[in-house]
């Protein structure tokens, strides 16, 4: 009893309360415990019958009134407000608005079809339509229920994945850049956002997913004369590794073979998408893969080095020889996360004997009780020091370079790039059979991979259900013109566009500075081959020798800014000419 009574006058005599910890433990298990209970509670989990209603307040008395003949216009003109950001079309003329109704009491109930499940704006589209639908005086209240258009797979789709709405390509150009850890946690993201997810491992040489990815069931069973996926969660998975313990040991054509096998071979059932864990390289089995699998669109892991960098390139050059689109990069292991502290390390074997040195020259401590309290009040200190570590701002230190995000939007047009950081519990998550997202769903990694699914959702619905709104480029020869044809239509002189070129020979990386001098950019330079690169760029090979890559959100800058001086122009020439036209007063 002395001893603890020693502990809490030494405490307080140095300043420390034991008491101030015991709130920290609290919140931090109550916060776990919010974390399972919002996964457990997830509407998104239920597909198809996710129901939102709310009433009116226009209660005029509530009495319902009778709705107009015209009721069912009038919604729906006014619906057509909303507009799918992604689709650039309003909800009305896109088919989303199914089964409208309006009962008795003037409650209206609609259906609202997403292209995806996982549709990351889906909770807006039920609130604006609600709000509309409340505000007009007739209703007294809206229900919209959610629901997902039916997949629909390509006709030549290999059996097993006849009911498979996308394929999703996470690839990389080198081994060892965390590509499978991308796939899984890519997966698992997109399940958490409600749709159906499957990972397939297509690298047989090497198969990660046994390891990254223990199934509830591991025991392979047969549907017919079709394999059944293995579950983890709502997850389907299939892997060499799963049926054949260890690597495959043969040559190209047969991996080829054995993965359409696989493909064809697999009940996968309904999928919104399969995510394909590509093998790493761009060689023969992975182009045959893109062009027997109908992917529908890639994403690129990488490291920041240099020469990560070119395998990137290689890899957008190779999805776009099978017109599959790059919709994001992953720059994994991009920094490591250190505390910005000024903080001096602390030695706590010598503040032992410091604490020791003073409580031993108190009269009535005895050896034993001042030993005791010593390695007690170092432990208070030591907690007190980590708890306001974990406060304290974190400084990024790039390991491996700055990186190439810059470059990948500035030449590329690749506007989704996410840095990874690294993080001793992602390679922990990925040897233990757990994949990261499940164990930390809290994590700002964890973050980074659901606003990954996100983009993910999005530009698949782009590329699936969109219009092709990418500008078409052609050189005028006589009028010694680029021509752009599209959504913003105008031209462009050559040695403008020469002049803009962002590629790394032009332009620093690091400063932005130009290196290209304008000057030195003859008016008589021409393109000799403008061609797409992919769903985001055009590659221009010039008359001197030089190639160049524009976004196509910088051709159709440069193209506004083109018409917005003209217009100003002929704004200045028209004025001029109406003060020419006014009479002098004699």
């Amino acid at each position: 009893m002395k001893a603890i009574l020693l502990l809490i006058a030494a405490a307080a005599l140095c300043g420390f309360d034991a008491s101030a910890f015991a709130p920290v433990v609290h919140q931090s298990s109550r916060r776990r415990i919010s974390v399972v209970t919002t996964r457990q509670l997830q509407p998104q989990q239920q597909q198809s019958i996710i129901v939102a209603q709310r009433f009116s307040s226009n209660d005029n008395n509530n009495v319902a009134s009778v709705p107009p003949s015209d009721w069912q216009s009038q919604i729906l003109s006014a619906l057509s407000v909303i507009i799918d950001p992604d689709l650039n079309a309003d909800i009305v003329s896109l088919g989303f608005v199914q089964n409208l109704n309006i009962d008795d009491s003037n409650v209206v109930s609609l259906d609202l079809c997403l292209t995806t499940p996982a549709c990351p704006i889906k909770d807006l589209f039920v609130q604006q339509c609600q709000d509309i639908i409340n505000g007009l005086e007739f209703t007294r209240g809206a229900q919209v229920t959610l629901t997902a258009q039916e997949n629909q797979a390509p006709t030549n789709a290999p059996l097993g994945m006849s009911q498979i709405g996308a394929v999703i390509a996470v690839s990389s150009c080198k081994g060892g850049v965390g590509k499978s850890t991308t796939a899984v946690n890519l997966a698992f993201a997109l399940e958490s956002m409600g749709a159906k997810v499957g990972i397939f491992d297509a690298d047989v040489y090497g198969p990660s997913l046994p390891t990254m990815v223990t199934p509830e069931d591991d025991n392979v069973r047969f549907v017919g004369r079709q394999i059944a996926p293995l579950k983890r969660g709502d997850v389907s998975l299939m892997s060499f590794g799963y049926v054949n313990e260890g690597s495959a040991v043969m040559r190209g054509p047969m991996v080829t073979q054995l993965l359409d096998q696989f493909l064809s071979l697999t009940n996968w059932g309904p999928l919104d998408y399969l995510i394909l864990d590509m093998p790493p390289g761009t060689g023969d089995i992975q182009l045959t893969l893109s062009q027997r699998l109908n992917i529908t669109a890639a994403v690129i892991v990488t490291t920041p080095q240099e020469l990560s960098f070119v395998d990137v390139e290689r890899g957008v050059e190779m999805f776009d020889t099978v017109n599959v689109p790059c919709v994001a990069v992953v720059e994994n292991m991009a920094y490591f996360e250190k505390e910005k502290s000024d903080n001096v390390g602390v030695d706590y074997s010598t503040l032992r004997d410091k604490f020791l040195e003073v409580l031993e020259q108190k009269e009535g401590i005895t050896n034993d009780v001042a030993a005791d309290v010593a390695s007690s009040l170092v432990d208070v200190v030591q907690k007190s020091l980590k708890s306001s570590g974990e406060e304290e701002e974190k400084e990024q230190i790039r390991i491996f370079g700055p990186g190439h995000k810059r470059r990948l939007s500035e030449q590329w047009g690749i506007e989704h790039t996410f840095s990874v950081p690294l993080v001793g519990t992602i390679a922990k998550n990925g040897d233990s059979g757990t994949p990261f997202i499940l164990e930390n769903p809290s994590s700002p990694q964890a973050d980074t991979y659901r606003e990954l699914a996100k983009v993910v959702a999005r530009e698949t619905s782009k590329v699936l259900f969109g219009k092709a709104t990418r500008p078409n480029l052609n050189y005028l020869a006589e009028a010694h013109m680029i021509q752009v044809e599209g959504d913003e239509q105008g031209t462009l002189s050559p040695a403008e566009l020469r002049k803009e070129c962002r590629c790394a020979a032009c332009v620093e990386e690091l400063t932005g500075k130009q290196i290209l001098n304008p000057e030195s950019v003859s008016d008589s330079i021409r393109p000799i081959n403008l061609s797409p690169t992919g769903n985001y760029a055009v590659s221009v090979d010039w008359s001197d020798g030089h190639r160049s890559l524009y976004p196509y959100r910088q051709i159709r800058s440069l193209l506004a800014s083109r018409n917005s001086k003209d217009e100003e122009v002929v704004d200045v020439n028209k004025s001029e000419k109406e003060k020419e036209a006014i009479p002098l007063e004699l």
